[in-house]
C-alpha cells in the first residue's frame, strides 16, 4: 500500500493564515508552528502523511513564511520532500488551493495546518478514493455537540452514503457529520474552484462551495470517518485543551522538554514544559503549558494557564510580564 500511495498522491498543507484571534502568539509564531506537547501542530500532519507513504508535500505559506521554511527546510529530517508556495492574498481555502493548480498533476491529500488532529485511519480516505473512483473524500467525525459543528461544516449523505450537500458553519442545518479539515481531491477540484463565487458571509472563496459544485456536476464525493479527535486552534487556550488530550492519549502525566531546568522542589502535574525553560522557584504547575524559552521568575503557582516568554494566558486573558 505504501508504495502505491507514494506514487499516486501528493500532500498539501495550508499554513498561510495570520491567526487574528490567537494574537499575540501569532505575532511571532505562525499558528501551524504552535506546539502541542512540544511538537508543532503541522509536524503531526507531516508525520502522518509520511507514515502512510505520502512523501512529496507542498506547504502553502504566507504570514511569517520564513519561520516555517526555517523549521521544516526541505523535509528530509522527517523523511519527506517539502516544497513551498506562497499565498499572497488571504481570500479563503478555495483561493489557496486554486493557486496550486500549476504545481499539481495528481490527486492530493489536503490538510488545514491550524487544526490539531488525532487520526485513527487516514488510509481509509485513500482506499475509498481508489475503490469508489471518487472525485473527493472528506474526513468527517460524528459530532453530537452542535456548537462544534457550527464552527466547521456539516456533511449530509444520501441513502448510498454519498455526500449530497455540505454547508459551511451552519446555523440551522442539522447533521451529525462534521467536516474536519482534511480533504482528498482529484484534479476536478480546480475546475470547481474557477466557478466558485466569493461569499457574502466572509468575503472569501469557500472550499465547501467548491465541493458542492463537484456534487452538482455529478462527481462522487464520499465521507470517511477517520478522526478520533480534533480541534481548530482559534484561541491561545485551545493549545491547553489539545495538550491535555494528547497527554491522555499518550498515557503520560507530564512532558518535559530538552535543556529545561526545574527547581527540585517544584511540582508538575498534567502539564507540558517546553524546551530551554528555567523554573527557579518551588512552585506548582498544574494543567498548564509552558512554551519554549520561558526564563523569567515564576513566583506563583500556575494552573490551567499557557505561559509564554512574556505572559501568562488563562481563560484567554493575558497578563503581560515583560
Amino acid at each position: 500500500m505504501k508504495e502505491n500511495v507514494n506514487n499516486n498522491f501528493l500532500g498539501v498543507i495550508l499554513a498561510a493564515g495570520i491567526g487574528e484571534r490567537i494574537k499575540p502568539l501569532s505575532l511571532s509564531i505562525p499558528k501551524p508552528l504552535l506546539p502541542v506537547c512540544n511538537k508543532p501542530i503541522m509536524q503531526y500532519q507531516i508525520e502522518e502523511m509520511e507514515r502512510i507513504g505520502i512523501k512529496d508535500i507542498i506547504i502553502v505559506v504566507g504570514h511569517l513564511k520564513n519561520k516555517i521554511r526555517e523549521y521544516f527546510k526541505d523535509g528530509r529530517k522527517l523523511g519527506v520532500k517539502i516544497s513551498y508556495v506562497e499565498q499572497r492574498q488571504m481570500l479563503g481555502i478555495a483561493h489557496a488551493v486554486g493557486q496550486l493548480e500549476r504545481y499539481i498533476q495528481k490527486p492530493f491529500l489536503l490538510w488545514l495546518g491550524d487544526i490539531f488532529f488525532i487520526p485513527k485511519n487516514i488510509n481509509l480516505m485513500l482506499k475509498i478514493y481508489q475503490e469508489k473512483e471518487a472525485s473527493c473524500v472528506l474526513a468527517v467525525k460524528k459530532e453530537q455537540d452542535y456548537q462544534l459543528l457550527k464552527k466547521n461544516f456539516a456533511v449530509l449523505v444520501d441513502e448510498k452514503s454519498i455526500v449530497s450537500r455540505v454547508v459551511e458553519k451552519p446555523r440551522y442545518f442539522h447533521s451529525h457529520l462534521k467536516g474536519c479539515g482534511i480533504y482528498l481531491f482529484d484534479l476536478n477540484i480546480f475546475d470547481a474552484i474557477r466557478r466558485t463565487p466569493r461569499t457574502a458571509m466572509r468575503d472569501e472563496y469557500e472550499i465547501t462551495n467548491s465541493i458542492q459544485i463537484l456534487i452538482e456536476d455529478g462527481l462522487s464525493v464520499y465521507p470517511a470517518e477517520v478522526i478520533e479527535w480534533d480541534m481548530n486552534i482559534t484561541y491561545a487556550t485551545d493549545l491547553l485543551e489539545c495538550s491535555k488530550f494528547q497527554l491522555k492519549w499518550l498515557k503520560k502525566s507530564n512532558i518535559i522538554g530538552d535543556n529545561t531546568k526545574i527547581h527540585r522542589n517544584a511540582r508538575i502535574y498534567n502539564s507540558v514544559i517546553g524546551n530551554n525553560v528555567v523554573i527557579k522557584n518551588p512552585i506548582e504547575i498544574r494543567d498548564s503549558v509552558v512554551l519554549d524559552n520561558v526564563n523569567w521568575v515564576l513566583k506563583k503557582d500556575i494552573q490551567a494557564s499557557l505561559v509564554t516568554p512574556n505572559s501568562v494566558i488563562a481563560d484567554n486573558n493575558i497578563l503581560k510580564i515583560k
